[in-house]
């Protein structure tokens, strides 16, 4: 007998072949029987009529940082809740394990580091997981048969060293003995199931006492070690961040994804690849390493977002206004300093100067502040702000924009919430992202779900991507659009049987309604442990999530089922070989 029967839905496969109507009928976690409509005969316990609704593969998110998260809330919210069923997480080369069983402090530098470096609250940090483990094989162990999403895991660089090398990891360089103690902790990570190497090279990776993290201290000679032995592991992967992957790489960043990947003969992932028209050299830069990589033996693939994530701002605590040269030694002063040197005239004009410098990068998106729309107020000054732009306001009280911003942010104590407005949003960086897309080395994804929780929402990239492709834009087909969500990612990653919709698979499954299939407007609420704020984003029209065969998901509610599975390299992922 079927354990559930899916009647008359629209079946989009992953395989991006034309969809068609069809009963699915899943048994034992996996999909039993698909079949046209009435030609299933096998009695089942319970049965729905999907007539107009689509049912796709669940959706794979290639970066996520939810090691942490799903300790609290099993069900990775809110990205189950729009049709993900597949997370991979450990990535930028930050993970909770392994942590020396010798030096408790280590498990205190690393929440504070997490807490830094993404965002993450250091109260859900403190009080949401239980910090038992120490081995990464006993951290995987701590999250098996509790969660409701499948789940794999690459072991962070950051950790490796600091479990090593104690307080010398930043700073310092290992000895011979150190990095073949360093190899072999991370054999044994692989063994128990990490899915590979993640490390950081960039620049804005500082840890809780400010300083460059771990991994940033390594040179290539250890990277390459590294490297090579994940080639020794079956269904192993690499994942690296430097500092170029926010605007353009330099010829040594090149030169090191190239010798990593081909080192490993592994795909070697990074993210993100941001996408204007304005900036045209900024794309074939940045796909000149998988250009060369598949020439080496190697392969390196550039996640992108198909949608703008929207993030909030602010003047008053961490955010990637940080992050822009000159800014953070501002920015990081005590609340009176800083609003006393924000007000001073010379002191603004120089951090505009260095925000518009080459060096700014990427970040030189966030400064035309005419542009920001702001957000919660919190004084009796700025009654009647919230919603407004920046510029409109800066113009009726004769001021430059950015010393209109500051004023506004100094009249709550710098509490003000900005959003900035895209300046990426016009038709020529959408036509240039649908053209991008179909390079075959980038790979949509780089949601950060689980990380930066209070200040980005990028979770309901899945829905809001394919409510564009179907009422929206159009820039991609729906069967092409789904393709890009779920087997895409599970073929670069090697899982086993995930991915489509085929008899004998895994059933994770998504039913919705295309004509409703969106993400709502990102919302701040306060569900983290100690009442921690974060964004969050309801699903819309999203009927029903499986994973492994059971109902993790109905109408954008949680069931209480955690049917995930932790995915061990070797085990649920096959090697992906790039020679």
């Amino acid at each position: 007998m079927l354990d559930h029967l899916i009647k008359g839905a629209t079946v989009v496969d992953g395989t991006g072949a034309p969809a068609y109507r069809a009963d699915v009928g899943i048994r034992g976690g996996r999909i039993a029987a698909v079949a046209g409509p009435g030609g299933v005969s096998e009695e089942s316990s319970s049965a729905e009529d999907a007539t107009g609704l689509v049912l796709a593969p669940g959706f794979v998110d290639p970066h996520t940082h939810y090691d942490a998260q799903l300790f609290w809330d099993p069900y990775a919210t809110p990205s189950l809740n729009h049709g993900v069923t597949t997370v991979a997480g450990g990535n930028c080369g930050f993970t909770l394990a392994p942590l020396h069983p010798a030096r408790p402090e280590d498990a205190d530098y690393t929440r504070r580091m997490m807490s830094k470096v993404e965002g993450m609250s250091l109260v859900a940090l403190e009080e949401g997981a239980p910090w038992t483990w120490h081995s990464f094989g006993e951290y995987l162990d701590a999250l098996e048969g509790r969660i409701a999403v499948n789940a794999g895991f690459m072991v962070g660089h950051c950790a490796l060293r600091r479990y090593v090398m104690g307080p010398d990891a930043v700073g310092g360089q290992p000895t011979g003995r150190q990095l073949a103690e360093m190899l072999a902790l991370f054999h044994e990570a692989m063994d128990a199931g990490a899915w590979g190497l993640s490390t950081t090279q960039s620049s804005t990776h500082s840890d809780g006492d400010g300083r460059p993290v771990a991994s940033r201290h390594a040179g290539p000679d250890e990277l390459l070690a590294l490297s090579r032995a994940v080639a020794e592991h079956e269904g192993t992967q690499i994942e690296a961040i430097v500092a170029g992957c926010l605007d353009r790489f330099s010829d040594a960043e090149i030169d090191l994804f190239v010798e990593m990947s081909a080192a490993a003969g592994r795909p070697l992932n990074w993210n993100v690849l941001t996408i204007d028209a304005a900036v045209p050299d900024r794309v074939p830069r940045q796909l000149i390493p998988s250009e060369r990589a598949r020439k080496a033996g190697g392969r390196i693939v550039a996640l992108t977002m198909p949608i703008l994530t929207p993030m909030n701002m602010s003047l008053g605590t961490f955010c990637a206004l940080n992050l822009i040269p000159g800014w953070g030694e501002v920015l990081g002063l005590p609340v009176d300093e800083r609003i006393a040197r924000l007000r001073d005239p010379a002191v603004r004009a120089e951090m505009l100067r260095r925000a518009g410098s080459e060096e700014a990068g990427v970040f030189r998106r966030l400064t035309d502040f005419g542009r920001y729309v702001i957000g919660d107020t919190y004084s009796a000054a700025n009654e009647g702000l919230t919603g407004r732009v920046v510029r409109d306001v800066a113009a009726e009280r004769g001021q430059e924009p950015f010393a209109c911003l500051v004023e506004i942010c100094a009249n709550d104590r710098l509490r003000t919430v900005l959003w900035p407005m895209p300046t990426d949003n016009d038709p020529d960086s959408w036509a240039l992202r649908a053209e991008t897309w179909q390079h075959e080395d980038v790979l949509l994804g780089g949601s950060d779900a689980g990380a930066h929780l209070d200040r980005m929402c990028g979770a309901p990239y899945t829905t809001r991507f394919l409510g564009d492709c179907l009422r929206g834009r159009q820039l991609v087909g729906l069967e092409q659009a789904v393709k890009m969500l779920t087997d895409d990612p599970a073929r670069l990653f090697g899982l086993r049987e995930r991915g489509q919709i085929q008899e004998g698979w895994h059933a994770d499954l998504v039913l919705f309604d295309p004509e409703r299939i969106d993400a709502g407007k990102a919302t701040l609420v306060h569900d983290l442990p100690g009442d921690s704020p974060r964004l969050d984003s309801k699903a819309i029209g999203v009927t029903a999530v499986w994973v492994n065969g059971v109902e993790a998901i109905r109408a954008d509610r949680v069931t209480g089922a955690t049917p995930g599975t932790v995915l061990r390299s070797g085990r649920d992922t096959r090697t992906v070989s790039t020679r």
